[in-house]
């Protein structure tokens, strides 16, 4: 009971790659080790601290005899490009300034950023650190992955939850999110939102099916029309059209003139009721 396993640290190296890819020897081996880490902190401290949130969702590293190859998974490429490449320039000065090897620096565009559980985790601590709603703001962010094609979400806010005295815990879930299932494509993250009550945790998972399957996004309701009003609902009987005598054979003009003489007004029967030779003798 309480044992809980990391999504991603369970999947990786069987069903989830690697995010640093090299090899070394043992004496190099920490060294390296070292050198990622701090490769990631300084990216997520450029970008994602001083520019907006969410701007870098994952670093990938691949070292070879040569180079180091950094690839940014972003949702917004044209931030972290900057204009003309300028951006993405001074970020590889710095970076080979820092560790003092060759650097290549390139940026993936994440298409749909409702699917990336670091960047939905670092968009609701933004949101509950400028005073949202924190039901509202886990319940919409739910809905939004379930509707880019997700099949399970959940999203945990643990803290001093709207300023109360006493820390609690809110969950949010939709769908369903399978713990033991190692084929299964589940994406986890966490994020702190720092307010003036204190830190708030963010713990965000996302199931997008078994690996190798396309996602397809939810198909939106149809557009409902506007509602009628009273005057619009009421229902108009038109009166039925009648062809003109002219028009009609022999047999069906006298047809409908005995339909006419047939039915007069109620007034003009009792007047011929009451005017008959049959009601005048028996009276």
């Amino acid at each position: 009971m309480g044992q809980k396993t990391s999504p991603i640290g369970f999947r990786t190296g069987i069903t989830r790659g690697w995010q640093s890819t090299w090899y070394a020897s043992k004496a190099d081996y920490g060294d390296f080790l070292i050198e990622d880490q701090r490769i990631r902190e300084y990216i997520d401290k450029k970008l994602n601290r001083q520019m907006p949130r969410g701007a870098v969702s994952k670093v990938e590293i691949v070292r070879t005899r040569n180079e180091v190859k950094v690839t940014l998974y972003s949702a917004r490429p044209g931030v972290v490009i900057g204009p003309r490449g300028g951006e993405v320039d001074r970020l590889r000065e710095e970076l080979e300034e820092m560790t003092g090897r060759k650097m290549s620096v390139n940026v993936i565009e994440i298409k749909e950023p409702d699917l990336d559980a670091t960047l939905v985790a670092e968009a609701i601590a933004e949101q509950l650190s400028k005073r949202a709603s924190f039901r509202r703001t886990m319940k919409q962010y739910c809905e939004s992955a379930i509707n880019a094609g997700a099949k399970g979400v959940k999203i945990i806010c643990a803290g001093r939850l709207a300023g109360s005295e006493m820390a609690r815990k809110e969950t949010q879930k939709l769908g369903s999110i399978p713990l033991q299932t190692l084929d299964a494509n589940v994406d986890y993250a966490t994020a702190t939102s720092r307010t003036t009550y204190g830190t708030i945790g963010v713990k965000v998972w996302i199931y997008k099916g078994k690996f190798g399957e396309e996602i397809e996004p939810r198909q939106t309701r149809r557009r409902r029309l506007p509602r009628r009003t009273s005057a619009e609902s009421r229902v108009r009987v038109q009166p039925r059209a009648v062809p003109a005598k002219d028009q009609l054979g022999s047999g069906e003009a006298d047809a409908a003139a005995s339909a006419e003489a047939a039915a007069p007004g109620e007034q003009n029967t009792k007047e011929q009721s009451q005017n008959s030779p049959t009601s005048a003798g028996k009276a």
